[in-house]
């Protein structure tokens, strides 16, 4: 399969090496205007660097759109007289709609929305995939490539902007809490670098608790507290503080 990745930023470049990885026999073309910061693909054969769009483009099965949304436009028309009703075109800008995507286009080809999150750049990413006009082999392709960021999940388009909220927005919650909880511990007496160590630990191995187990958070949480016990009046401190009405506020707010 040929890749064509428009945009060599944090996105584009992790979706490039994701790729480049789990799919050594891919070639992956990746475009970035300036030239600039490449070094990073040279360890991979199967990557070809590009200034000119149109050139690496040509010959490619999947066309990655990973540009801010307000460049999508001029991009497409850039390319739009070398590229084919053949090739699928992947879109991971947030807030384009694959109705405004195919307005975009002279013919019907297969469309994709596709919402990483930062993750992707470490393979953990939980990305989610809408399509338009595609087949089952296409969608098993484009769900492929993105599995090599991490978690994949199909979902309708409608659900988007909810799904960005939760994951996309929601991993800088997650940094967030991280931040306040190295606080509090620099209060309780543990120096920052020690804190940051053992409370990204603890919400790995939350999350692979759950993960492994298949429970609900809250099964989990009756787990570790007990009648009378620090871990209930620390939960119980963090509500009466709003810590679940911030969550739910926030997510609301990102939608």
């Amino acid at each position: 399969m040929n890749i064509c990745i428009i945009g060599a930023g944090n996105m584009g470049g992790a979706i490039a090496l994701g790729a480049a990885k789990r799919f050594p026999n891919y070639k992956i073309n990746v475009t970035n205007r300036s030239g600039k910061n490449t070094e990073r693909f040279t360890q991979f054969p199967n990557i070809s660097c590009y200034v000119n769009n149109k050139r690496a483009t040509k010959g490619a099965d999947v066309i990655i759109l990973a540009v801010k949304p307000w460049v999508i436009k001029d991009v497409i028309n850039e390319i739009s007289d070398v590229i084919t009703a053949d090739q699928a075109l992947v879109s991971v800008a947030g807030g384009i709609s694959l109705s405004e995507l195919e307005g975009m286009l002279p013919w019907t080809c297969p469309l994709f929305r596709v919402i990483p999150n930062i993750a992707a750049s470490v393979g953990e990413s939980m990305t989610f995939i809408s399509e338009r006009n595609a087949g089952k082999k296409v969608m098993s392709d484009i769900v492929g490539i993105f599995s090599a960021l991490g978690k994949v999940s199909v979902i309708e388009e409608r659900l988007l902007p909810a799904a960005t909220a939760l994951c996309s927005c929601g991993i800088a919650y997650a940094f967030r809490y991280i931040r306040a909880s190295v606080e509090g511990a620099i209060e309780l007496g543990i120096s920052p670098c020690d804190a940051l160590d053992y409370i990204t630990q603890t919400l790995v191995g939350a999350a692979a608790v759950i993960n492994h187990d298949k429970i609900h958070p809250e099964e989990a949480i009756d787990r570790v507290t007990t009648p009378g016990g620090i871990t209930i009046k620390g939960l119980n401190a963090m509500e009466a503080n709003g810590f679940t009405n911030a969550v739910i506020a926030g997510l609301k707010a990102s939608k």
